[in-house]
């Protein structure tokens, strides 16, 4: 059978685990997996379900499940389970991540289709090349930065994309790209900011002698690197690392934060919860 996912929010009130389970056993749907949470400082209530279901295509469920919502004052989303995310990556000159992502993306550990690389350097178009995605060169200057985007919106819309990542792309999006891709970018920086500002953070971390490093992906907001949180993670350091120990530690942790961000996000596991998130893992 056909599976789905379905996710929910509303105001948080009794019986609503309930009445989803009715409403998908009603239609012959068989509920594989189910998570909920209610938020007791925002009083909503927020629901993961996968299910299969072939008495309904659909379009049917979709509109019976606009009329159920309505009166729960729900604001949900129904995805089939067995597509992938449609995907855009955007890198600058580090291509740790980028590297991490298409790796996994091909051994199948990603519920992802990277449909085209975008970047302002040249760098990648050979990495790009051996799996066979697109690779876009848009340089970008203080000058040409709205042109720039526009041809980088131009990409992403003719792709058909849901998701974009920012894989350590070092440009500060503008806030009306921002708004355009509100819910669906994910970046990834050293969680040392606002700490460790500007360039070489890990040098700057080794010179004041941290014992801590880590990384943090996060959704895309106008609020540079303040966006709703999806993933962290550290790893310790003591006096014997290099600056250069440090900074491969900081990118292995950086790719992997990234792509746990990414599987969730792409496996509809993260739901916005104002500036916070919830994440069905």
């Amino acid at each position: 059978m056909p599976a789905y996912i379905l996710t929910l929010s509303c105001p948080d009130r009794t019986g609503i685990v309930h009445a989803v389970s009715g409403f998908l056993l009603e239609r012959g749907g068989n509920i594989e997996e189910a998570a909920q949470f209610n938020d007791p400082t925002t009083g909503l209530f927020f629901m993961r379900v996968r299910f299969a279901c072939s008495n309904h295509p659909e379009a049917a469920l979709r509109e019976q499940l606009t009329t159920f919502a309505g009166g729960f004052g729900m604001h949900w989303q129904l995805h089939a389970a067995a597509e992938p995310m449609k995907t855009v990556i955007l890198v600058s000159k580090d291509g740790h991540c980028l590297n991490d992502l298409l790796f996994r993306w091909k051994s199948g550990l990603l519920a992802i289709d990277v449909r085209a690389i975008v970047s302002n350097h040249r760098d990648f178009y050979q990495l790009a090349a051996s799996y066979n995605v697109p690779f876009h060169h848009i340089p970008m200057t203080a000058t040409t930065k709205t042109q720039a985007e526009t041809r980088q919106m131009e990409i992403i819309e003719a792709e058909g994309s849901e998701l974009v990542v920012l894989a350590r792309y070092m440009q500060i999006l503008s806030n009306d790209l921002c708004k355009k891709l509100s819910g669906r970018a994910i970046n990834i920086h050293h969680s040392f900011l606002p700490s460790f500002k500007g360039a070489k953070p890990y040098y700057q971390a080794h010179d004041r002698g941290v014992k801590l490093i880590g990384a943090t992906a996060h959704y895309v907001t106008a609020d540079l690197d303040e966006g709703p949180i999806i993933e962290q993670d550290v790893t310790r350091a003591d006096h014997t690392d290099t600056v250069e120990a440090l900074t491969a530690r900081g990118r292995d942790t950086e790719s992997q934060v990234l792509a746990r961000a990414v599987k969730w996000h792409s496996e509809h596991r993260v739901l916005l919860n104002g500036h916070r998130t919830v994440v069905f893992k």
